[in-house]
């Protein structure tokens, strides 16, 4: 067993154009200034080749491309704030916001933070889209402007049509 994979149940990307992309980001983001804490290593021994280990990131900034945009692969990002206002305010400086998630045991700013997010799914404590009741979809440029789950679902699969009728 290959030691990485203790650490990691992740398959290979789902095809080569995506595999490129995701590790266009990992180089990019080097080149930029960040930091790889771990992983971000290509394992092209194991089968189709488009295995990239889990990767962390430090010292990424709001202007790096790995901020800015939704890489859909194995790379998380990690950026510091020193208050409350400016984590808000670095969540809602990209183009997208399909979903947030923050730690916090007090109620009361759980629920002030989450509201202010411009994400379709806000989690706390942990990450999840919820489940086949909660509507799921991003804000801005995240998804196809619609929801999958939940009622609002049934929308994106209605076409609603209106005929007005005035006997005289």
């Amino acid at each position: 067993m290959i030691p990485w994979m203790k650490l990691s149940p992740f398959g290979p990307m789902v095809e080569k154009a995506h595999f490129e992309k995701v590790k266009s980001f990992i180089d990019l983001s080097v080149k930029q200034g960040a930091n790889i804490v771990a992983g971000g290593k290509i394992h092209s021994e194991m089968g189709s080749g488009w295995y990239i280990e889990p990767t962390i990131f430090d010292n990424v900034t709001p202007e790096m491309s790995l901020f800015q945009n939704e890489v859909f692969g194995p790379l998380l990002a990690v950026s510091t704030f020193a208050t409350e206002e400016e984590a808000i305010a670095l969540a809602n400086n990209t183009h997208y916001g399909l979903a947030a998630s923050f730690y916090s045991q007090n109620v009361h700013r759980v629920m002030k933070v989450a509201r202010q997010i411009n994400a379709g799914t806000v989690s706390v404590n942990g990450f999840s889209e919820g489940n086949i009741t909660t509507p799921f979809g991003g804000f801005k440029q995240s998804g196809f402007g619609g929801k999958d789950n939940g009622l609002e679902a049934f929308e994106q699969y209605t076409q609603t049509k209106v005929i007005w009728m005035i006997n005289h």
